[in-house]
């Protein structure tokens, strides 16, 4: 559990601070939320390893929103619910929850719960190591890894990072050129977009959005800085990794 981050969706107050506490007695990050629309924002911004949803929030219905997580990831998800909650419990699985705990519950059943989600969700034997040993070439920054011919990214969780394909040419395109000063009609050339000009923001908000997805901190970027008047710099120290012969003519 130690460096996962935890997202506990509950309205109860005194419970909110009991699942913080656990968790951040175990090492966990913990974000909380308390509606689905704070829930629905937390994912769209940040890696989240592992929610645990209470059914009941009030005027939010923990189903519909267990639903509208899985429309756009895969994150686990653990329902609290009540000790006469079948049906609920039943429904919740069927849309994609991954295990549930009943209130009341006992702080270790909770932490032992989380555990195995987690290693089902993340097993030891990370992606990134697998991916590797295929002979795939890929990039290594802050901790996360990007395989351009998957277009696929591991975030720093070792989970998959949802990047659409425009997202990731962005990304491919600061890749491979690390500390560069590129401006924005650069940008657009390179990730194959329309001509550039002065009043076209389409750069600036595939760069913002591709923040939200990579940035420890969107609001205080790191990686993709902006250089006044010209456009961006990818600030981060990149590996590239290439395959070795050996890997090339085994697959």
């Amino acid at each position: 559990m130690k460096d996962r981050t935890i997202l506990v969706v509950e309205d109860d107050q005194k419970i909110r601070n009991l699942l913080r506490n656990v968790f951040e007695d175990e090492g966990a990050r913990v974000i909380e939320a308390q509606t689905g629309a704070e829930v629905m924002r937390v994912i769209a911004d940040r890696p989240v390893s592992l929610v645990t949803l209470d059914l009941h929030l009030g005027a939010d219905n923990g189903i519909d929103i267990a639903r509208q997580i899985r429309t756009v990831s895969q994150v686990p998800i653990i329902m609290v619910t009540g000790k006469d909650d079948v049906i609920d419990r039943v429904v919740g699985l069927e849309v994609g929850a991954d295990d549930y705990i009943t209130k009341p519950f006992h702080v270790r059943e909770v932490i032992a719960r989380v555990r195995s989600v987690l290693r089902r969700s993340c097993p030891l034997t990370s992606t990134i190591q697998t991916q590797a040993a295929k002979g795939d070439a890929h990039f290594r920054f802050d901790g996360m890894t990007a395989f351009p011919d998957r277009l696929e990214l591991i975030d720093r969780e070792n989970a998959p990072c949802e990047l659409t394909s425009g997202d990731f040419k962005l990304l491919n395109v600061f890749l491979k050129r690390p500390k560069r000063v590129l401006s924005r009609d650069q940008l657009m050339d390179l990730t194959g977009g329309v001509e550039w000009s002065p009043l076209d923001r389409s750069i600036d908000n595939q760069v913002a959005r591709l923040r939200k997805k990579i940035e420890r901190d969107p609001s205080n970027p790191r990686l993709i800085k902006t250089v006044r008047g010209i456009g961006y710099t990818f600030a981060s120290d990149v590996k590239a990794i290439q395959p070795s012969a050996e890997s090339v003519k085994s697959a």
